[in-house]
């Protein structure tokens, strides 16, 4: 009795254990706004991860909520027009496409992203940057580049494509520049990052461009360059004691060479103490090479055309030489002549002997 009991109230569960269970066996519709499939949200749907997804394009099921995108380690390859125009992000602020192999952006590629303030491209081999490529981004304010710029030199295209925009700040690190991109310097820059390139020193003309009045408050990071501390960073020395401000790395700058300076910080040291030898690879270095080599082409030209004439006048030569020999002749004989009247016996005894 007792058992039919348990059957008859465990039959009466059944149906509500089955309603319960239904909803993990079947999956949930994507509620609308939701995270693409290849992609995660962090704690809400205004930060939205893809990372190693091997993507092709940008993901179209994107929530409109988004504030922060980030797609690493795809092959996205070209970013389109309007890539990320399927649907309407009007609230994306940050976008970040780090390591994604990105090597060409076309015209209006960001179209559809009127609150865009940041945009990452480092670590992408960059080779075509159209000129309307950030025109969909009028409010960018942050551009950054690094390790993107060594696949080719882009630092045309880039200029045509800056230059309706106000930006802020520009990071070109790690792209090997052997000179400040100053093409690159829109009016009203604040902050440019040099930092991890092959800058061996700031010409005068450079430093000139970054006192043109739209660059006056421009802060520049150069650490990690292989400064070279010879006679040719003069101005650069000179500019970093009188703008240090403008230079937040400034005290860790150190000297990369030549070998007796290697590791000397910028700021100890003395304009009057940096060197311009030859060997240096100085300016005035440069010049003194220079004045010896033109110096021994005109020695070089003087005994050329001093050959030409001995050999244009080799028969007047030739007889003005056998003209001194003949005369040396002469003179030689006279001597010898000489010579054998004073030693001649029968002189000296007629010397010897007045009265006969």
């Amino acid at each position: 009795m007792a058992r039919r009991q348990a059957r008859a109230a465990g039959g009466r569960w059944l149906p509500w254990l089955g309603l319960a269970l239904l909803p993990l066996a079947v999956p949930p519709a994507a509620a609308p706004g939701g995270c693409p499939s290849p992609c995660y949200c962090v704690a809400t749907p205004e930060l939205v991860q893809c990372r190693y997804e091997r993507l092709d394009e940008p993901p179209r099921e994107l929530p409109a909520s988004v504030h922060n995108l980030s797609i690493a380690g795809s092959n996205l390859s070209v970013l389109r027009r309007a890539a990320f125009a399927a649907r309407p992000l009007p609230d994306l602020r940050l976008l970040r496409l780090r390591h994604d192999n990105i090597q060409a952006i076309e015209d209006m590629a960001l179209q559809g992203l009127p609150s865009l303030r940041t945009l990452d491209l480092s670590h992408n081999p960059l080779l075509s940057v159209a000129s309307g490529a950030f025109a969909g981004a009028p409010l960018l304010r942050t551009l950054q580049l690094n390790q993107a710029l060594l696949a080719a030199p882009l630092e045309e295209q880039l200029a045509l494509a800056l230059r309706n925009l106000s930006l802020r700040r520009l990071e070109l690190a790690g792209n090997g520049l052997r000179a400040l991109p100053s093409a690159l310097l829109p009016a009203g820059l604040e902050e440019l990052d040099l930092r991890n390139n092959s800058l061996q020193r700031l010409a005068a003309a450079e430093l000139r461009s970054l006192e043109a009045p739209g660059l006056r408050g421009l802060r520049v990071s150069l650490g990690a360059n292989p400064l070279r501390c010879d006679c040719a960073l003069r101005p650069l020395l000179a500019w970093l004691r009188s703008a240090a401000a403008r230079v937040p790395d400034a005290r860790s700058l150190r000297c990369a060479g030549p070998p007796p300076l290697r590791g000397a910080s910028l700021l100890r040291l003395r304009p009057e103490g940096l060197g311009c030898a030859a060997s240096e690879g100085g300016e005035a270095g440069r010049l003194e090479t220079a004045s010896y080599v033109f110096f021994g082409i005109v020695l070089a030209l003087i005994g050329i055309v001093f050959l030409m004439v001995l050999y244009l006048n080799r028969r007047g030569i030739k007889r003005w030489l056998h003209n001194l020999r003949e005369a040396c002749r002469d003179q030689m004989e006279g001597y010898h002549y000489r010579y054998e009247q004073d030693a001649d016996p029968r002189r000296a005894s007629a010397a010897g002997t007045p009265g006969l």
